[in-house]
């Protein structure tokens, strides 16, 4: 027994110290930076032959496109759109693949040494990769009146420079955020601001595809043969709708998968948030159901990547919010206000964070690992208005704009503004949490089974005072980072005292800890914590009774982030990144400004717009 032991403890010291806590190794950022180097140096010489003649290549895939699922759209914005659209699809998969991996196996040991990191760089520099070849397409023409000038004759669209900012934006959330971790130590969580970085640019990536879109098809001259149909462009702009309802959701990745780091009422604020702006945005940008279509694009794709991650590749399966019944509120809401579309935005916007909170309620008692209950239902719905009414706003303005009919400045500037500011105060309400004091609970463990390398065990938590859970948002236990996820929810006995009905992993590289949301309360108590060299981090063990402090939860699931860094530091660098973002959005608000200034559109909705003329 005692070899048995030491060679258990000597298998985890080399996978703690093959797993580091702060940073890549050094080789494999050197070969990532050179892998990253010869790929763009080889993008500026197909954009380089192309320009200058010397290649045919890009020109060909162009026309393809344009006689492919592109037709209705100039090569310049057809072929991009196809590229950024399948490389929007390869991130998400890898996004939500790594999610699951860093769930059940916790950190890894680089970057090149995690497969799931391969889909989303793939899919990142594809996005970068369609920015600029609608950047470098146009040749011998100016692309739309929007056009941005480039050189003295080479005129880009403004979508595809927007794209490409995307791109590269999202891309540089890599090397920056193996920085973050020497500095900071590694934040295992969705939401650390150079993650924030990879999802945000990626996600915002479709407005600027949907400007491409607007600037091609306004632009089209194609021959009589390949003139654009109506139903296709119906298609084309509900999968782009859709495409944004995705990128919005994948803020909520930690929800779906059932181990948040954050209050329970994030989850109701972003799913509003989302459904207001990417659902009044389609259904007056693609037409009557262009909400519900774009939903069901949604649920192929999201529900797809969630079928292959939890199925054909075997890891954690992610629950996905449905969102019909928040089409349903739009296009019911569109009935009498599809002409006046802020209020429209702010009518379904209200719908959604009422009628869509309470399906969406329900939808979580029967898929989520943490469904939704009364502690959060006057918060939650609160949160929910708040953001289905600043999406909606907002979606309505990116229907508009993309159809030339922005309001005017002085009305669109302040809505804009109000609606960054209304979400921002809602993240901030969601992110007030307290640790109580004096607070502990006193943990028995019953039905101990297996070896020091197999130990499970049940449990009986006793919490002290006894009101320290009054009708919680969550009381689990939650195992994790041991090669599987365990979640589960306590049974309550009495007042302050609760019971386990599954065994609980209490060996390896698991963190087994009680979790309570009460309120504004965040805290957790640990049960059994493994050894990790790494970070200096002694093995926290389950006696079989023990009474530990409530504490706070993030101290004990982002165990690896360092406690000496200077509190200035992580909120200036944590400015930068908002700062970066605030650009990045106020630049595709521009983008949406400048097509509705240059591109002034037609008083008819988008999905019975006439075909464009043919130039002969």
């Amino acid at each position: 027994m005692t070899n048995n032991r030491l060679e258990t403890a000597l298998r985890l010291a080399a996978e703690q110290q093959a797993k580091p806590a702060g940073g890549a190794a050094l080789d494999q950022i050197l070969i990532a930076s050179g892998g990253a180097a010869v790929l763009t140096a080889a993008l500026l010489l197909f954009g380089w032959g192309h320009r200058s003649g010397r290649l045919t290549a890009p020109a060909r895939l162009a026309a393809a496109s344009e006689r492919g699922a592109g037709r209705g759209l100039p090569g310049w914005a057809a072929l991009p759109s196809a590229v950024a659209m399948l490389s929007l699809i390869i991130a998400l998969l890898g996004m939500y693949w790594d999610i699951s991996l860093h769930i059940s196996h916790g950190r890894d040991e680089g970057p090149l040494a995690n497969i799931a990191h391969y889909p989303i760089l793939v899919g990142l520099f594809g996005i970068f990769t369609a920015g600029v070849l609608a950047v470098v397409l146009p040749k011998g023409e100016r692309p739309g009146s929007a056009a941005v000038r480039i050189t003295r004759d080479w005129y880009a669209p403004a979508g595809g420079v927007l794209l490409a900012g995307a791109g590269f934006y999202a891309l540089l959330g890599f090397p920056l955020d193996d920085v973050w971790h020497r500095i900071f130590g590694q934040d295992v969580t969705l939401w650390g601001p150079t993650h924030l970085m990879l999802i945000g640019g990626a996600g915002l990536s479709l407005v600027a595809m949907m400007i491409l879109e607007r600037e091609g098809r306004r632009a089209w001259r194609g021959p009589q043969d390949r003139a654009a149909s109506p139903w296709g462009g119906y298609v084309r702009r509900g999968m782009h709708a859709g495409g944004l309802l995705i990128g919005l959701s994948v803020f909520q990745a930690e929800y779906d998968f059932g181990v948040p780091q954050f209050r329970l009422v994030h989850q109701p604020l972003l799913i509003a948030l989302a459904a207001g702006c990417a659902l009044v945005a389609a259904r007056l940008w693609t037409g009557r159901g262009g909400a519900v279509f774009a939903v069901a694009f949604y649920m192929l794709v999201r529900g797809g990547v969630s079928v292959a991650v939890g199925g054909a590749i075997g890891e954690l399966w992610a629950a996905v919010p449905l969102y019909f019944a928040e089409a349903l509120c739009v296009e019911l809401a569109a009935l009498a206000l599809a002409r006046r579309p802020l209020a429209l935005g702010a009518a379904s916007g209200v719908l959604i964070g009422t009628a869509g909170f309470g399906a969406e309620y329900a939808w979580s008692r029967v898929a989520f690992r943490l469904p939704w209950t009364g502690d959060i239902l006057a918060e939650g719905m609160i949160m929910a208005v708040v953001g289905g009414v600043a999406g909606g706003l907002c979606g309505a303005m990116l229907a508009e704009g993309l159809e030339g009919r922005l309001p005017r400045p002085a009305v669109a500037r302040p809505i804009f503004a109000g609606a960054i500011l209304a979400v921002a105060a809602a993240v901030a309400n969601g992110l007030l949490i307290s640790v109580p004091d004096g607070q502990n609970a006193t943990v028995t463990l019953t039905d101990v089974h297996g070896d020091a390398a197999h130990r499970t065990a049940n449990a009986r938590v006793a919490f002290s005072p006894a009101d320290a859970a009054d009708d919680p948002a969550w009381v689990t236990i939650t195992g994790w980072q041991g090669e599987g996820l365990h979640v589960e929810h306590l049974v309550k006995e009495r007042d302050g005292v609760y019971r386990t009905r599954e065994p609980m992993p209490l060996h390896g590289e698991w963190k087994t800890l009680i979790r309570l949301h009460d309120g504004r309360t965040l805290a957790g108590v640990p049960i059994y914590l493994p050894d990790d060299p790494a970070i200096g981090a002694k093995e926290l063990p389950a006696t079989p009774r023990f009474t530990r402090d409530v504490q706070s939860e993030r101290t004990i699931l982002q165990r690896e982030l360092k406690s000496d860094v200077p509190g200035w530091l992580w909120l200036a660098c944590s400015s930068v990144v908002l700062f970066c973002t605030l650009a990045l959005v106020i630049s595709l608000g521009w983008g949406v400004a400048r097509i509705s200034r240059l591109l002034p559109g037609h008083a008819v909705p988008a999905a019975a717009e006439p075909r464009p003329k043919v130039s002969t």
